[in-house]
């Protein structure tokens, strides 16, 4: 792949992490900053720190919402009409097309995450957005996907954490017991997105991809096979039924499921901390008892993938080609240091730290992060909800957070096979009997290998 850089002159002191920001490091009147966090009461947030940065330095900062499904189509727009805002909050899927397309000045993200220090940033938070010579845009939070499972039912059962494919399975065997307990609720139904998403995370845990870096890749027979044997043992120990996101947070909620896969979007409303989707599982609605005998796993592995993977989605800031670079970085060094902590408070249940501190204190920013409050009708902070490990296994997914085609720089193509739905519908095949392992790798090999 061949990245276009844009050199800029830096003028910066390599020492540059000063809490105090100087205004002479920054020569813009004010900067524009495309943000598709558009919800007013994170914008506030927003309009607050850009408030903060300007004391600091005198450089105003414009906030400018952008709706995330406009965001490509404005921004190739703009692009083109040598428009440009100099940084633009975007999602993990633009940072190497845009990088490639000479949309980002790679050069002054790089700078950005050296003067932090690429040490304090997330590993796999850093390798997505990896390019020649340095990182396509600078991450700034993310969140991963997990297994929720019951703590309290496996430590009684004497049961190891969900971590592999063997222990979800030795689980299911301990645990379940329908109706009153389901072993998992697995997703079944074929034309939602949660389907997708908690499959890819299954096929990443085995070690298993469609795409390499020339595109499409045949699926592995024999890796393959253990991943769909072991997805129809997940479904085996389900409801039967179509079955998505809804009734997975609703069974756990009530009692009746020994694991989940869900987002870390769930965290407050286990905790009882959201009217509209309260826990069961008691009288209490506004009770945190669920919360306080659940387990997180973000990284799970198959047998043939020992390291194991956690599904990660990560959001950047990206400073463009079009920016007042020295302006844009202190921007962001403002955003990802002294304000970092109220970054991720803009909504905290879905903005994991990728970066977990500074060189000085290398746990800073991720023990400030357990401290902010979520929740929507009552508010508490996640340290208080849940043990320290729980916390620590939260944040540690981002450090090997992967998707489908991001090393290979074939994001694009993966998301098509993902987006098409074609796994999702042949997988149910599978589970349902209509065909056998070897005849669904051949069936998804088939599909995925027409798409480009």
């Amino acid at each position: 792949m061949t990245m276009q850089f844009k050199t800029t002159s830096r003028l910066m002191a390599g020492a540059a992490l000063a809490l105090a920001l100087s205004a002479s490091a920054v020569s813009a009147d004010t900067i524009r900053f495309w943000t598709t966090e558009e919800q007013p009461e994170r914008l506030v947030k927003q309009q607050e720190m850009a408030a903060q940065f300007e004391a600091a330095t005198g450089t105003a900062v414009e906030v400018i919402p952008v709706s995330e499904s406009d965001l490509g189509t404005r921004t190739t727009a703009a692009f083109a009409a040598g428009d440009l805002p100099d940084v633009i909050y975007h999602t993990l899927q633009y940072a190497l097309p845009w990088a490639e397309a000479g949309i980002l000045d790679t050069d002054a993200a790089t700078d950005v995450i050296e003067e932090l220090g690429a040490g304090t940033f997330a590993p796999g938070a850093l390798a997505m957005a990896a390019v020649d010579g340095g990182t396509a845009a600078v991450p700034v939070d993310g969140w991963t996907q997990m297994i929720v499972y019951r703590k309290d039912l496996f430590d009684a059962a004497g049961l190891e954490a969900p971590t592999s494919y063997a222990n979800v399975q030795t689980a299911l065997e301990a645990l379940h017991n329908p109706p009153e307990v389901y072993g998992f609720v697995a997703a079944t139904k074929v034309d939602e997105n949660f389907m997708s998403q908690v499959l890819e995370h299954v096929f990443l845990a085995n070690g298993v991809s469609p795409v390499g870096p020339d595109g499409f890749v045949p699926l592995d027979e024999a890796k393959t096979t253990e991943v769909l044997e072991f997805y129809k043992a997940l479904a085996d120990a389900s409801p039967p039924g179509e079955l998505f996101w809804q009734q997975s947070r609703e069974l756990y909620f009530a009692g009746r499921a020994a694991m989940i896969i869900w987002s870390p979007f769930i965290l407050d409303e286990l905790a009882g901390l959201r009217d509209s989707a309260p826990p069961t599982i008691t009288d209490d609605p506004t009770s945190s008892e669920l919360a306080s005998k659940t387990g997180v796993v973000t990284t799970f592995s198959g047998p043939s993938n020992p390291d194991g993977a956690a599904w990660g989605d990560i959001r950047y800031f990206g400073i463009t080609s079009d920016a007042d670079t020295d302006a844009a970085m202190e921007f962001v060094k403002f955003s990802m240091d002294d304000g970092y902590t109220q970054t991720l408070s803009i909504a905290p249940e879905g903005k994991f730290p990728v970066r977990r501190g500074t060189a000085d204190a290398p746990a800073k920013f991720s023990e400030a992060w357990a401290k902010l409050p979520v929740g929507v009708d009552r508010k508490a902070p996640l340290g208080d909800l849940y043990a320290q490990e729980m916390i620590d296994e939260i944040v540690g997914g981002l450090d090997v957070a992967q998707r489908w085609g991001v090393s290979e720089g074939q994001l694009s193509l993966a998301s098509k096979m993902i987006n098409g739905q074609a796994i999702n519908r042949i997988v149910r095949q599978f589970i349902d009997g209509e065909v056998d392992a070897a005849g669904a790798v051949a069936a998804m090999n088939d599909e995925l290998g027409s798409i480009e």
